[in-house]
């Protein structure tokens, strides 16, 4: 079984072997990181540190997944996961325990969730939206962060191959 981190390991790696369908940041610092965790009062899984560490932020083939980074317009502002949470918490009154990480598309949200760690510290990834807590259940994604950017970022890589 592979795990969180050796699947953001591969997705490394993809991004960066197909830098024309991919856009990364590389400035993420570890206080950046510090800032957006005390900021959500939450510590980031294994796999998505990683993500954080080595790119900041990043899409493939149009798929964006929130990161932290600052932007020269936004002064100190942490912009990406920590915005996009505290956000739908305050507006939408998402719960404490969740990290954004991805818009669906189809108004939902990616998150990590947090109250369900698994015993290598990674958080399952599923779809939240502002019905969710009506209906009792989240869509589940998938184990990890890894194994979903993974996944995510081969299907967005297919189907750039595909329309060549």
């Amino acid at each position: 079984m592979t795990t969180g981190v050796e699947s953001i390991s591969e997705f490394i790696s993809l991004v960066r072997s197909h830098e024309d369908i991919a856009h990364h940041a590389d400035d993420c610092t570890p206080e950046m990181i510090s800032e957006a965790e005390e900021a959500l009062g939450l510590k980031f899984p294994p796999s998505y540190l990683l993500f954080l560490k080595e790119f900041g932020t990043c899409d493939i083939g149009g798929a964006e997944f929130f990161g932290v980074y600052r932007t020269e317009a936004g002064g100190s502002q942490l912009w990406g996961s920590s915005y996009e949470t505290l956000d739908a918490r305050s507006q939408w009154d998402m719960p404490h325990s969740l990290i954004a990480v991805q818009h669906d598309g189809m108004g939902g949200t990616v998150v990590l969730d947090s109250a369900q760690p698994s015993p290598d510290g990674e958080y399952p990834v599923l779809v939240w939206d502002a019905g969710a807590k009506a209906r009792g259940t989240m869509e589940f994604l998938a184990a990890d962060f890894g194994t979903y950017a993974l996944d995510v970022g081969r299907r967005e890589v297919q189907a750039a191959q595909n329309s060549i």
